[in-house]
């Protein structure tokens, strides 16, 4: 084994303990070192180590979360558009409730030879994963992009919408309306997409409405980001006095129309509603959803160019690409109402209750 290693290191003029760190899939080797060594070991007719053999060109693995949400089918599509026209064959691993999770699916897509991977709104995007897994991934020599979310953690090329500006826009459209009620509807505040909303709805009440850190505190509520979750948070909000609710999703967003109409609400007279995504079809909603959109198509371009990058031995530079969100105006958000609306009934309100202890 020492001979072999001398051996292959003079061929591929790097170091014993490089050579060591690539046949054992360690992290911490540059692409064209590793590249270096497994070409020196094709030269010297040695076999490459299984996990290090040469990929099936034209495989790329696409990590999404459950497809529910319609905004995954759309990042997916234009992935997958932009990976055909570059001649590969997205393989899709979807997560599902009680399914395989990303570190199964990471692992399938690598055992059947996947030249690369791109995450979308995976666990990079969890302040409270553990991020030694895209190490461990690199170390194995699989180029990877992550969409949604950001972490220092993570040596690779992060694609996200900015989130800070979406909220900022929300809330000025809103408070150009009269609104000076506003509130916040998120998912799990674990989330770098949930921190970095609350921080842009933050600043965005500061500047427009003179609204103080405290007085934020009590118009910002968690939930999940699912229709349920979305009628829960609005309820909460609803019933303190807010006149129109931003959503961190147009599931959400849906979700806060029930919440107002179950207490007697009309959207938008009496409360206004935001949605954020832009997904197929949410502008033939009841009532045409007004949201923030996220530019799906541009992100999916870029997350597909930096892969190719990595693949190609040429790695996009280890930041985040962050892309600008568009105000679609629509008809779920007007004019103030004269005075806020009462609380009124807690319409579906154990219900509501029930879906935030099952989250």
């Amino acid at each position: 084994m020492t001979a072999r290693l001398a051996d292959i290191a003079a061929q591929a003029g790097v170091s014993e303990a490089t050579v060591s760190r690539v046949l054992n899939g360690k992290p911490g080797v540059a692409a064209a070192t590793r590249e270096s060594v497994l070409a020196a070991l094709d030269v010297l007719g040695y076999d490459r180590p299984v996990r290090l053999r040469r990929r099936s060109a034209g495989l790329v693995g696409l990590i999404t979360p459950e497809l529910d949400n319609p905004i995954f089918p759309a990042l997916a599509q234009v992935i997958g558009q932009n990976l055909t026209r570059q001649g590969y064959t997205p393989v899709l691993a979807t997560q599902t409730p009680g399914g395989s999770t990303e570190d199964e699916l990471t692992e399938m897509l690598v055992e059947r030879g996947v030249s690369g991977i791109i995450f979308v709104s995976g666990l990079h995007a969890d302040t409270s994963a553990d991020m030694g897994r895209y190490d461990r991934l690199r170390g194995q020599g699989v180029p990877f992009v992550l969409v949604g979310g950001f972490s220092p953690k993570v040596r690779a090329p992060f694609v996200s919408p900015d989130d800070r500006a979406a909220m900022r826009l929300a809330v000025t459209h809103l408070a150009a309306l009269g609104h000076t009620r506003i509130g916040l509807a998120l998912g799990p505040r674990r989330f770098v997409p949930v921190l970095r909303k609350t921080e842009g709805f933050r600043q965005g009440m500061r500047e427009e409405l003179g609204t103080t850190p405290e007085e934020c505190e009590e118009l910002i509520e968690y939930s999940l980001y699912t229709l349920e979750g979305g009628q829960a948070a609005a309820d909460a909000l609803l019933g303190r006095g807010c006149t129109a609710v931003v959503c961190a999703s147009d599931m959400m967003a849906l979700g806060a129309i029930r919440a107002a109409r179950r207490r007697g609400l009309s959207v938008p007279r009496d409360v206004s509603v935001t949605g954020f995504d832009d997904s197929p079809l949410i502008a033939f909603t009841d009532p045409p959803l007004t949201t923030i959109r996220q530019p799906v198509q541009a992100m999916g371009q870029a997350a597909v160019r930096a892969l190719l990058e990595e693949i190609g031995g040429t790695p996009a530079p280890h930041s985040e690409f962050i892309f600008l969100p568009e105000l679609v105006v629509r008809g779920s958000t007007a004019a103030a109402p004269p005075r806020g609306p009462a609380p009124g009934p807690r319409g579906g309100g154990q219900h509501a209750a029930d879906v935030r202890a099952g989250g």
